[in-house]
């Protein structure tokens, strides 16, 4: 009976990102609207757009190959899983054993990487600008992941989410500047790796300006649903993260009963709602950056993290 509860909240945690991803994006898009004093399309416009492009044929270029037509599924597979490891509303999941930050990082590695070969597969102009962009960014953003992940196994003594979140929840934590400093660092490497502003903007396809959106120029159909939606899983996968890290709050623990598991599911939905409003008034306020002066923005990030690691080895010392 207990194995049937924990394989039930396990698949629930599952189904439960891929429902919410679109509706993320489709909150983020209407209260951007509204913050412009346009009406905006509908929180469920992405359900729709998913819909609309499942029915459609996928359209192939002639030089395009097999990698070409797996891609998206690869893509869409590695950030699944990595989105379904993060603890949502519940801790020690059958699988939170395999909820590592490590891994975490890996599969979205992965995934950014089969994404890259997809883009440079066609021969386009376009696909390799963007391709070569999103290396750029990845180089520059997966040493402030390490960091991050470096500093908070410090602290917490573990790179397990649950491990994490339960010792952020104690009051061994206490208010710590490396945890600040990290903090702010995972917004600016969220913001990056899901190409949001000042970074990439999501809405545009201009050939100067765009990097996720060059990539999959040449994708239609069902190909493009099943990249969109791993694009919008992403974003929910960042907005977990740092609900699980920082605001862990409201999380269930182990062997919970079906109480707890609600208010863990009604305390996650307020800090997504919470995350969807900062993000909207983030870039609403915020104009996009000159590609150029990306390095400069994530080396910052790298900068905090670095110095809230060393300030948690000199604190150490006293």
């Amino acid at each position: 009976m207990a194995l049937i509860r924990d394989l039930a909240v396990q698949g629930a945690q599952m189904l439960l990102v891929i429902l919410l991803a679109p509706l993320v994006s489709g909150v983020v898009r209407t209260l951007k609207a509204r913050l412009l004093r346009r009406q905006g399309p509908s929180v469920f416009q992405p359900y729709r757009d998913l819909l609309r492009l499942i029915r459609k044929d996928a359209v192939l270029a002639e030089d395009a190959s097999w990698l070409f037509r797996t891609a998206p599924y690869l893509i869409f597979a590695a950030t699944w899983v990595a989105a379904a490891l993060v603890p949502t509303f519940a801790t020690g999941l059958m699988f939170s054993w395999s909820a590592d930050l490590i891994a975490i990082v890996a599969l979205l590695g992965s995934a950014r990487f089969f994404l890259a070969l997809a883009g440079l597969d066609v021969g386009t102009s376009f696909g390799g600008i963007g391709s070569s962009r999103e290396m750029m960014i990845a180089a520059l953003a997966e040493p402030v992941m390490i960091v991050i992940v470096f500093a908070l196994a410090l602290l917490a003594g573990s790179t397990q989410l649950s491990t994490i979140a339960a010792y952020m929840l104690s009051p061994l934590v206490g208010l710590r500047v490396t945890l600040g400093m990290a903090f702010v660092s995972l917004l600016m490497v969220g913001i990056a790796e899901t190409a949001r502003i000042p970074v990439d903007n999501p809405a545009t396809h201009l050939e100067l300006t765009m990097v996720h959106e060059a990539m999959v120029l040449e994708y239609s159909g069902r190909h493009l649903a099943v990249i969109e939606l791993a694009s919008a899983l992403k974003l929910l996968l960042y907005l977990s993260l740092i609900a699980c890290l920082f605001v862990p709050w409201g999380l269930a623990p182990a062997g919970a009963g079906p109480l707890a598991y609600l208010i863990g599911a009604a305390a996650y939905l307020a800090k997504l709602l919470v995350g969807c409003a900062a993000l909207a008034l983030f870039e609403t306020m915020v104009a996009k950056m000159r590609l150029f002066r990306v390095p400069t923005f994530l080396g910052a990030a790298l900068m905090l993290g670095f110095l809230g690691t060393l300030l948690l080895f000199v604190s150490r010392g006293f």
